[in-house]
């Protein structure tokens, strides 16, 4: 575990709390498409991610689903954080992106550690501001853009947070992300593909203007 938790939040914490994290944490492998939280789940233990990649949904009365945020190596989930702290249940649901690594850090460590460290605090602090602001543009993204500009917008974060402009998806799986129709994304994405900003293959999209 210590090389990819070095490499993921060295930069962020002290030696002191790194170790500790090593000592009480329980590292846990995702495969892609693999649920990590649940709807109503209750959360006793934190994710610090250190590999890979996780997106975060929420849903509607009607069971639709839509995509809020996305998560990369070094990021906590703030929402994850006030289940913690709050002991309650989950809010939303978080499903890997890619093969992803997490060390599950336990409620009880993250209270002793938000006393015990500065870094920590300011960790989960800035992890609120982050996630605060990631949630602030998908509300504006709803409110004020068109459905191409959200659809161009979801196309450049996943290839951003997958490091690959070819997307790996199907229509139907880009509508369930964006809460909406199949028929309406693949007529989008035909749009787009003739603005010269994709390229669509079959099961495949080519982001041209990252």
């Amino acid at each position: 575990m210590h090389k990819e938790l070095q490499e993921a939040y060295g930069f962020l914490f002290e030696d002191e709390l790194l170790a500790e994290i090593e000592e009480s944490g329980t590292m846990k492998f995702i495969p892609a498409g693999e649920k990590i939280i649940e709807i109503g789940d209750y959360v006793t233990s934190m994710p610090l991610l250190v590999k890979g990649a996780i997106k975060i949904l929420r849903e509607d009365n009607d069971g639709d689903e839509l995509l809020l945020y996305f998560l990369e190596r070094g990021d906590t989930c703030a929402m994850t954080l006030s289940c913690c702290m709050g002991q309650t249940r989950s809010e939303i649901r978080a499903i890997a992106e890619r093969d992803t690594s997490l060390i599950m850090i336990p409620i009880s460590k993250m209270e002793e550690w938000t006393a015990k460290y500065k870094s920590w605090r300011n960790f989960v602090f800035e992890s609120y501001h982050s996630r605060l602001s990631e949630m602030l543009d998908a509300i504006d993204a709803l409110a004020f853009m068109n459905m191409d500009e959200r659809l161009m917008r979801y196309l450049r974060e996943k290839a951003k947070i997958n490091k690959d402009e070819v997307i790996h998806s199907t229509h139907q799986k880009i509508a369930y992300d964006m809460h909406t129709s199949r028929v309406v994304i693949s007529r989008l994405l035909k749009k787009l593909e003739i603005e010269k900003k994709i390229s669509l293959q079959r099961n495949q999209i080519k982001v041209i203007d990252l």
